[in-house]
């Protein structure tokens, strides 16, 4: 009888667990565009990227995944006057690579908050990249196969920190 009731209890917590879990294992890509802030904001100006995310629900809400892309941030052309002369100086695009870890939390259905932490590669010369991490906001759209994005893209170098902020738009696949 003992062994009864245990057995009953397993089969009924497990099914009350499965009612819990939403399968939102998904593949979204898409593009992002935003400015640089921050130590750069001088040097840089615009941002276009391209991100790729592949997400696993792990509970109703939750979901962890992986996440990569590209970002190019647009190099100005600055000029100092000065005693009759000028210097101009143009700077080259900043590009990054960014691998990381992504969590993603759904405090409602549609609406979702959390982040990327990892590593972005520096991807033009002289850029070594660094620790690479970003906050984000997303709202679903069309049903949850397209979503819209608010986020602060962050990558903190050995003397600097790159940022910007960024508005993007993702598709489901």
């Amino acid at each position: 009888m003992r062994a009864f009731v245990i057995f009953i209890f397993i089969v009924s917590t497990s099914l009350s667990l499965k009612g819990q879990y939403v399968d939102r294992t998904n593949f979204r890509a898409g593009i992002n565009g935003g400015l640089v802030v921050g130590d750069f904001s001088e040097a840089y100006s615009f941002v276009l990227g391209l991100d790729i995310y592949h997400h696993w629900g792990v509970s109703k809400e939750i979901d962890l995944g992986v996440a990569t892309g590209f970002s190019n941030a647009f190099g100005e052309t600055q000029e100092i006057s000065g005693s009759g002369l000028t210097i101009e100086n143009k700077f080259d695009n900043a590009q990054f690579l960014p691998v990381a870890g992504s969590v993603r939390i759904y405090p409602t259905s549609g609406f979702k908050f959390g982040g990327d932490v990892g590593y972005a590669l520096g991807v033009n010369k002289g850029n070594d990249g660094g620790f690479y991490y970003r906050p984000s906001i997303g709202i679903d759209m069309n049903g949850g196969t397209k979503e819209f994005n608010i986020s602060y893209f962050a990558v903190n170098g050995d003397t600097a920190t790159y940022s910007s902020v960024l508005a993007g738009f993702l598709i489901l696949f």
